[in-house]
Order: C-alpha cells, then structure tokens, then sequence
C-alpha cells in the first residue's frame, strides 16, 4: 500500500524536482502540495509569487493545493501555530509523509523534524545529500524549466532577476552562489518539465527592489 504524502510546495525547481522524484517511488503517493503565502500581498513568502500563478502551478501538476495564510510580518510562533493547524489537519487525514525539497542546511532539515517530532507523520527529503552542481545539471537536462523570480544582491547582480533557469544561467553565476539557491542566493518559479501535464505560458516583466531583495513580476503570456 501506497503511503500518503504531502509535499512543501515553494512554486520553484527544487520543489518541483522533488515531485518528479516521490512519484518514482512506488511506496508513495503524493496526494497534495501545500504552501505558505504572504496574506498581504497575497504572494508566496520570498518567491514573491502571485497565488494566481501558484494555483496554476498546483492545476498543471494534476494535485490540489493547501494554501496557509501567514500575516506580514509574521513571528516565528504565529508561523508554527498555522503550521500546526495544518499538520493536526493532516493527521486527521491520516497523512503518513511531508516531503520537503531541502537539499543540505542541516539546522533547516532539523527544524522540520523536530515540528513533526511526535505527530505519527514523517518527514521526508528525497533530494537530500546530492551535489547541487549535478542536481542542477540533472534538472535541466530532464526539461524542467524555471525562471528565476528573486535574488539576494549581496550574493547576484541584478540581472540575473527574470533569466530562465538554464545552462547559460549556470555557466555565469559567481562560483561562491550554490547553483541550486540552497542558501537563498536566488529563488524560481517552475512552469515546465517532467511533473508538468502542460507547461504553463509565463515570461519575466518588470525588475522590482523590495525589502533588500530583487525581485522579478511575472506574467502570463497572451498567447
């Protein structure tokens, strides 16, 4: 028998990937996608992606999608009390797994386990522990397409905001920025690939600068 699970859906590659792993695996089905957005910008938390393209997201990867309001700003107990509201939900659900998309931030990884620590779900991480240089190689490769929707200018120049995630892309960061963001040099938005039934038509517009973060508008194609 299948085991239930949840993914944490952030809207970018990492994300994305994860789900294009979990449903390889024959012990699970991923049954749902949930993901925290910015109630008053009505965006997703440092991708700084509308809900509208977040639903569509969730739409074109066939899964219904949890959506928990956080208020701005939020403390860290206002986080962890929505996030337990959700998880008891989940539990009456019988959810047996959340997967999370981490890579290698220990503290992160710990953070996540111990908020689960004693609800009968277990967390999960099927990207964990690969090099992100052949992680970001792997996805590109396989079709997943993402543009980049943020960036951290202490770690990239502004005109890496709004550029396809793609080999060019990976060819010219600094080598000090991990080519998966791991460390929130950059964060994306995924609208192709292998977990996709039908690509999403998006394209980069206006460069804004909010909150010491650049960050790029996205917008659906007309076409």
């Amino acid at each position: 028998m299948k085991r239930k699970t949840l993914l944490s859906w952030s809207s970018g590659k990492d994300s994305a990937w994860a789900l294009h792993r979990l449903r390889q695996d024959p012990e699970i089905e991923v049954i749902g996608l949930f993901c925290t957005v910015n109630k008053k910008f009505d965006r997703v938390a440092m991708h700084g992606v509308r809900r509208e393209l977040l639903e569509l997201q969730a739409d074109r990867v066939g899964l219904p999608l949890d959506i928990i309001d956080i208020p701005y700003p939020c403390s860290n107990n206002e986080y962890e009390a929505r996030m337990s509201t959700f998880i008891d939900q989940a539990i009456a659900n019988k959810i047996e797994y959340c997967a999370f998309g981490d890579l290698y931030l220990e503290d992160v990884r710990q953070y996540r386990e111990n908020n689960l620590k004693g609800t009968g779900i277990t967390p999960l991480f099927p990207l964990w522990g690969m090099s992100t240089k052949e992680l970001s190689r792997e996805m590109v490769e396989s079709g997943l397409r993402a543009i980049i929707t943020c960036i951290d200018p202490k770690s990239l120049p502004d005109k890496f905001a709004g550029r396809e995630y793609d080999v060019s892309f990976l060819a010219n960061i600094p080598d000090k920025v991990d080519p998966c963001g791991e460390n929130g040099e950059f964060h994306s938005f995924a609208f192709d690939g292998p977990m996709f039934r039908e690509s999403i038509g998006i394209y980069a517009g206006e460069i804004v600068q909010r909150d010491g973060f650049v960050f790029s508008e996205l917008l659906l194609s007309t076409k």
